[in-house]
């Protein structure tokens, strides 16, 4: 399906937002190449949603601009800046059915209605939702409201694209079956889309590139894969999956570890006695009667495990595998641990 909505390039520059003493953005740059996904992942209160509304206009910057296609648009009113939104909240009119929802922005733009009916009756099929046009928004699941909302905000062709959220609402399951869909439209019809989350596998499943934030400030920016093998601050690194904080020593760029010695990631400490951020999936564990660490469960999670070994300090680290692999394995058996030769952020023991 062609679209004239080409993607745009999306600037924000030095981005701050004060609220009486609190700083929501603490000075944001960042910027999106046209018809990439970008992602803004970090906990409740880092300044990822404040981003989003400044981008959209429902929301001013203290200082810094804003600028689509390159033009400034930082002090363009909201409903001039041509941009389709997707809330946590689905915000669908109840009086309407889902196919006016999905026209009512093309009727607001003075769209013939022949237009109007053919443009939405496009996106009901891009969303696979075509059965329910004569429905109205509380004759549909949770998951087929949001599935609206996003054929709304994609049928007036919207320069930008804002996802707020927009699958918190929903079960597990379901969740995850939009969040794919979310991403197969998006390719489709090549809209530059910004998308808030607090939920990290969200975020590296869907994006181009994820923006992790803290306190205002942009930690990160890098494809999904990049970032979790390769966390620039202790803070990615504690955020973006899961860590075991192992005692490591570092000298000459290189972290020795488990008994093993494998490079030091940019950000880590250059000298001495830290704290290593190891993923479970980088811990291997091997049987030998003479091991002086020791298997303390088990837990099985389909199609992987996650074993939990005891080490000879005391301290218990978790190693993911597959189940079938982690079968060999029982609680009380002797093991030797090490890491794989990947590398590890080594954080002061302070910051862990």
């Amino acid at each position: 399906m062609s679209s004239n909505a080409a993607g745009v390039a999306v600037e924000l520059s030095d981005l701050t937002r004060v609220y009486g003493t609190v700083k929501a953005l603490d000075g944001l740059t960042l910027r999106m190449e046209p018809g990439e996904l970008v992602a803004l992942l970090g906990p409740s209160g880092c300044g990822k949603t404040t981003a989003l509304r400044i981008l959209a206009g429902l929301d001013e910057a203290t200082s810094g601009t804003v600028s689509v296609g390159g033009q400034d648009v930082s002090k363009v009113p909201a409903n001039k800046r041509d941009m389709g939104m997707v809330f946590q909240a689905y915000s669908l009119f109840p009086h309407l059915t889902v196919l006016d929802n999905i026209a009512f922005g093309l009727k607001m733009r003075g769209k013939a209605k022949g237009e109007r009916t053919s443009r939405a009756a496009d996106m009901l099929d891009l969303v696979g939702l075509s059965a329910h046009k004569h429905k109205y928004a509380s004759e549909l699941s949770g998951g087929q409201q949001q599935r609206v909302a996003l054929a709304r905000a994609l049928a007036i062709q919207p320069r930008v694209l804002l996802l707020d959220e927009p699958l918190s609402a929903l079960d597990a399951k379901v969740r995850a079956q939009l969040r794919d869909e979310i991403r197969r439209v998006q390719l489709e019809i090549g809209t530059t889309t910004l998308f808030v989350t607090h939920d990290q596998e969200e975020a590296l499943a869907v994006a181009d590139r994820v923006g992790v934030m803290s306190q205002g400030k942009l930690e990160q920016l890098a494809a999904p894969a990049d970032l979790y093998a390769n966390p620039a601050t202790p803070f990615v690194a504690e955020f973006v999956g899961l860590n075991n904080k192992v005692s490591a020593q570092v000298s000459g760029g290189r972290a020795h570890v488990l008994g093993v010695s494998v490079p030091a990631l940019d950000g880590s400490i250059t000298d001495g006695d830290g704290l290593a951020m190891v993923r479970p999936e980088c811990v291997t564990v091997a049987a030998d009667p003479a091991g002086v660490s020791t298997i303390s469960s088990v837990a099985f999670l389909g199609p992987i495990s996650r074993v939990y070994v005891t080490l000879q300090d005391g301290v218990v680290i978790s190693a993911q595998m597959g189940s079938s692999a982690a079968r060999a394995f029982a609680p009380g058996a002797a093991v030797t641990v090490g890491v794989e030769p990947s590398g590890v952020l080594v954080v002061e023991r302070s910051t862990a």
